[in-house]
This record gives structure tokens, C-alpha cells and sequence, in this order.
């Protein structure tokens, strides 16, 4: 932590530290709660009646921690209507240092609320509203909906990636949006698999919902930064237009090249995957030709442990 601004708030008169009443204390809330109480003694140099650093870097690391509230960014909800950002919350440190300061080289006991500055969400509601008016591209695959735990996993992975911004020059990460697939976070084994499919055990469909955004955002003319295929073609796309996951492997990532931020929606309703791609209506953009899926025979399912074997 860089200390420079600090130095102003020193006193060239200090009073003897040493000699305060052992009662003398800072009391610090935190939203209205206790949450920390401090004692001059414990934060003073040896020998010096000056504010041991280290101490109060840990102090305010602490604060900091426990004040941190992570802001949520604006959403298109299930109806369409788009629901407000929330704005976040962390420790205000240049004010909280005012105030120990103030409490530290002054005398008797004190009692202050941790100041928290705003921390601002990347999406808000205007910048949603104009980048969700013009489709870029989509694309749709099926699915067998019989197969409850497939199509779960599949449902938890497309509400990971739906609205999901990419601001100009960012790169989306598949991997790094969905996160670990786990029991923890709601998948599930899927004990019957697509031929052909990689299996990851837990969160066994997964691959179809990376498939599905891979063929939007092609068609969409994003650049295509990683894509890997399965050793063998998977019915839920054509040849060759498959993009296999798993974590700590494959990933699928796109950069956005244009120069407006893009929005990606996803929403998977029994046996139909839909991905779109939005943007706002001054995008220039370049799409490509990608051929589609039509709703035929649901892709043949084997035992996962025929698959393996």
C-alpha cells in the first residue's frame, strides 16, 4: 500500500501514547454492526508513537473483506423486461484512514461506521437496453428432454452464459463463465450420453450448450479464438460444427472484434436449445454462413459406460 498521502495527516505534536487509559477505544461498525474494536497500543510503532503500518495494512485487509459486496449487473429477466443493476459496496479507504488517524493521534475513545465507497456494475440498464435491439445471430439444437438429468445440466449451463456481455476486445471463455461443473453448484451425472459426446461425468451435456454458442457466435462473425471437436461427430450439430468442454481441457472462447459490446441469450425449454447473439443497432458486423438444424430423429443415446469402453 502506497503511504504517501498519509504523511499529511501525521502530527508534529503527538501526545504520549504510552499514557492513554486502557479504556480508550476505537469502535468500528460496519452496516450497522460491530465490527471490529481497536486499541491505540495495539497499532503503535515499538518505541514510537507512530502507527505501526503493517498492523493497520492487515486491519484494513480485514475491513475490506468483511465490508466487500459485489455489484450485479443489469439482466434481461424470463419476461423480457430488463431488471435494474445493483450497485456494489467496499471499504472507502482513504476515508476509513482519515478517521483511524484522527483516532489514533487524538485522545479518549471513538466510535465510527467503516465508510464504503460504490462499486458500479459493468452492465447497467441503458447500456442493456441498446444492446439487446439487434440480432446478430442464432441457433437452435434438440435435445432428448426423456433424459432429465442431461437436460438439467444442460438448462444450468445456458442460464451460466445468457447475459453474458463482451465489451469491444474481450475474449469469452467458456470455461471461465460456466465455471466448474460440480455437484455443489446444481449438476448432475448423466449416466446416459450422446455418442460420441466427451463425457465429464459430472455436468454430462454441456458440450451441446458450447456447440450451440459456437455456431451463434460463427454466424454472428465473431472471431473464433479456440475450438476443439470430438474425436467423433455428435448428432446435435452438423460435421464438424461441434465445440467440446471440459474443465482443466477444451475450451471454447471468442473475441469481440466489433466495436460495440455484445450480449449473448440463451434459453433451453424441453428438447430446444436457443443462443443468440444481440448487439446495438449501429453494430457493424459481418455475419457468416452457418447451416442450421432441422428438428428430426433426437440424437441416438448410449450408456455412458458403453461410450467409455
Amino acid at each position: 500500500m502506497k503511504w504517501l498521502w498519509i504523511t499529511s495527516l501525521i502530527r508534529l505534536l503527538q501526545p504520549d501514547i504510552g499514557n492513554e487509559q486502557p479504556d480508550e477505544h476505537l469502535f468500528v461498525a460496519l452496516r450497522g454492526q460491530n465490527a471490529v474494536v481497536i486499541q491505540r497500543t495495539d497499532y503503535a510503532s515499538p518505541g514510537f508513537t507512530m502507527v505501526d503500518l503493517d498492523k493497520f495494512d492487515r486491519l484494513v485487509e480485514q475491513l475490506e473483506q468483511r465490508s466487500y459486496e459485489a455489484p450485479h449487473n443489469a439482466i434481461i429477466g424470463n419476461d423480457g423486461r430488463i431488471v435494474a443493476e445493483e450497485l456494489g459496496y467496499r471499504l472507502n479507504e482513504r476515508l476509513f484512514t482519515e478517521k483511524f488517524y484522527a483516532y489514533f493521534y487524538g485522545t479518549g475513545s471513538s466510535a465510527i461506521d467503516a465508510p464504503l465507497a460504490p462499486v458500479y456494475p459493468r452492465v447497467d440498464r441503458e447500456l442493456l437496453a441498446e444492446i439487446k435491439e439487434k440480432p446478430l445471430g442464432q441457433y437452435v439444437t434438440y435435445y432428448n428432454s426423456r433424459n432429465k438429468n442431461r437436460s438439467h445440466n444442460i438448462r444450468l449451463a445456458a442460464q451460466a452464459i445468457n447475459n453474458t456481455v463482451i465489451f469491444p476486445g474481450e475474449t469469452f471463455s467458456f470455461n471461465k463463465i460456466v465455471g466448474k461443473r460440480t455437484k455443489e453448484k446444481g449438476y448432475l451425472e448423466a449416466p446416459i450420453i450422446v455418442r460420441g459426446e466427451l463425457s465429464e461425468g459430472i455436468g454430462g451435456g454441456i458440450c451441446q450448450v458450447s456447440s450451440t454458442l459456437f455456431n451463434a457466435s460463427d454466424r454472428a462473425g465473431l472471431q473464433i479464438v479456440k475450438r476443439y471437436s470430438h474425436s467423433r461427430s455428435v448428432p446435435y450439430v452438423r460435421p464438424g460444427r461441434d465445440a467440446t468442454v471440459s474443465w482443466n481441457g477444451p475450451d471454447f472462447a471468442f473475441q469481440n472484434k466489433y466495436n460495440q459490446p455484445i450480449l449473448i441469450r440463451a434459453l433451453a425449454v424441453p428438447g430446444k436449445l436457443y443462443v443468440s447473439i444481440y448487439s446495438s443497432d449501429v453494430i457493424e458486423y459481418k455475419p457468416r454462413n452457418v447451416p442450421g438444424m432441422t428438428l428430426g430423429e433426437l440424437p441416438e443415446e448410449v450408456p455412458a459406460s458403453a461410450e467409455n469402453g
